[in-house]
């Protein structure tokens, strides 16, 4: 239970407390993130110049899909759900999650799922080299041996992702505060919540889609080969189902977090909380029926993609709705400029400009001139660099003190906010115009035109590389020489009343729900 507290190793295995499974989260999401960092690092090294300088088109391949599967799977989707076990039972008043083993258990399968990801890299053919979307037949009719390893561990993944939805959903609904009625909740949990019934409807698809690839691949059925009479766009509408909501369930806890540290460092009540929750609803539900914008280019009718064109625009309305409201509770506020605010601003700005370019791909016509170049990755990394990794990293200097009782230094945090902002912008915003230039993503070679903006985007991926190593040094050094921190870490900072426990935060039960002040 949640006031047990076994010590060393047996602490970490069989812990049922959220507070310790938060942390294991958080820490391997940052390994994995290291990791998936390292094999980016490789491919921009592979293309600071034209021509074949490092790696064999084949490795340059395999980088690509493990980086992307990666850096989705094991780095952000953890790091929010650290964050879930971490933050959700402090805000509901709750003791504990409401299913404490199965918490430890949808952690546990995570280390061995990526370990057999990893371990198709020293596999005969290679890891699979197919890309993250593992589009059939190439991932079908052509994926190495490895492509079962992988499956395998996607399959692991989704279970691990679905015992923790359910986790959050039991939770938020059996175990609030009395008093707290589900209007009161703080936005990062209503995130969550939205979030854990995106994961429970979407993940299902996903492992369907696997589980077709295996009896492709093995059982002689035939659902994506064209020879034997399957559909291989079939598989792109599948995949596509579950990956665009995926791309939500990335973001929306996100958003809960910059709304509250928007709010706590504007002195403010957050503007429009209500519109906030049913903005974020209608994401969720708008989310289900865009999936095919990925896919204007495999030739479905007009009337299809006018559809997929306009419900995607559609999309912009509720997410305009929530950079309207973040715009407004920082009006007019009180506003002081800490590392977790910097953080949540700069996310705000460079999710926008994501949006906006994501505005463009939604249109048919346009989308056939930047489909498969890298403009779609420029567009992509801007909604989820700045997005998921920017809003974990702020809520990370955020809770800080309260996960740990000591402070992290804050100038050390702020030169780490202007460096990762500088080399953010400095290794997607060129990608741009390569993009609309014409220059084809997963390519390891490119014709000398794109030469300047590729040497800009390896230059600031180095940059962004190293700026993650300095972001691990400040954790450390706070954890273990921080100064102690106080009840109240953020002075003035209006926010939930559990702001005001001292740090850490004890277990907690509120006779009357938080309010914001």
């Amino acid at each position: 239970m949640a006031d047990h507290h076994p010590t060393g190793i047996k602490r970490w295995l069989f812990t049922t407390n959220h507070k310790d499974i938060g942390s294991m989260y958080l820490w391997f999401s940052f390994i994995m993130f290291l990791i998936g960092g390292a094999m980016a690092m490789v491919i921009r090294a592979e293309l600071y110049q034209p021509g074949l300088q490092f790696v064999e088109p084949n490795f340059f391949n395999s980088m690509t899909t493990m980086h992307g599967l990666i850096m989705v799977f094991g780095a952000v989707m953890p790091s929010m759900v650290g964050l879930a076990n971490w933050l959700i039972p402090m805000q509901i008043g709750a003791p504990d999650m409401a299913l404490p083993r199965m918490n430890n258990w949808s952690f546990w399968i995570l280390p061995f799922a990526f370990t057999l990801l990893l371990s198709s890299l020293f596999m005969d053919g290679g890891a699979p080299n197919f890309g993250w979307t593992f589009y059939a037949p190439l991932s079908t009719t052509y994926g190495p041996p490895s492509t079962d390893f992988f499956i395998l561990g996607v399959h692991m993944m989704g279970i691990s992702s679905i015992m923790g939805a359910i986790n959050v959903i039991v939770t938020v609904f059996n175990m609030r505060a009395p008093g707290m009625t589900l209007m009161k909740m703080p936005l990062f949990v209503w995130t969550w919540v939205i979030t854990a019934f995106l994961l429970i409807m979407v993940m299902p698809v996903l492992a369907g889609a696997v589980t077709m690839m295996l009896t492709d691949r093995h059982f002689g059925t035939d659902f994506f080969n064209a020879a034997g009479g399957g559909d291989p766009v079939m598989f792109q509408h599948i995949f596509w189902f579950f990956g665009h909501p995926e791309v939500y369930i990335m973001i929306l806890p996100a958003f809960g977090v910059a709304s509250e540290i928007i709010a706590a460092f504007a002195r403010k009540k957050l503007f429009g909380y209500s519109s906030m929750v049913y903005a974020t609803a209608s994401i969720a539900l708008l989310s289900f029926i865009v999936w095919a914008h990925h896919m204007f280019t495999v030739g479905m009718p007009i009337a299809g993609e006018l559809f997929f064109m306009i419900a995607t625009m559609l999309i912009a309305v509720p997410t305009g709705v929530k950079v309207f409201n973040w715009v407004a509770t920082m009006w007019q506020g009180s506003m002081t400029f800490e590392t977790p605010m910097l953080f949540s601003i700069a996310f705000v700005i460079l999710f926008t400009i994501g949006g906006f370019s994501g505005v463009m791909l939604a249109m048919a016509p346009v989308d056939f001139q930047y489909h498969d170049t890298y403009f779609v990755v420029a567009h992509f990394h801007y909604v989820l660099f700045p997005g998921a990794i920017f809003g974990t990293t702020a809520a990370v200097y955020y809770w800080l003190p309260k996960w740990t009782g000591k402070m992290y230094n804050e100038k050390l945090g702020k030169i780490h906010f202007w460096w990762s902002m500088i080399a953010v912008n400095l290794t997607f915003f060129p990608m741009h115009f390569s993009g609309l230039a014409g220059m084809p993503r997963r390519i390891p070679d490119y014709n000398m035109m794109f030469a300047a903006f590729n040497q800009l985007a390896s230059i600031g991926a180095f940059a962004l590389g190293l700026s993650q190593l300095f972001f691990l040094f400040i954790i450390i050094k706070a954890i273990r020489s921080g100064k102690k921190a106080e009840d109240k870490p953020w002075e003035g900072a209006t926010g939930l009343e559990w702001d005001a426990l001292p740090c850490p935060a004890p277990y907690h039960t509120f006779d009357t729900p938080p309010q914001v002040k």
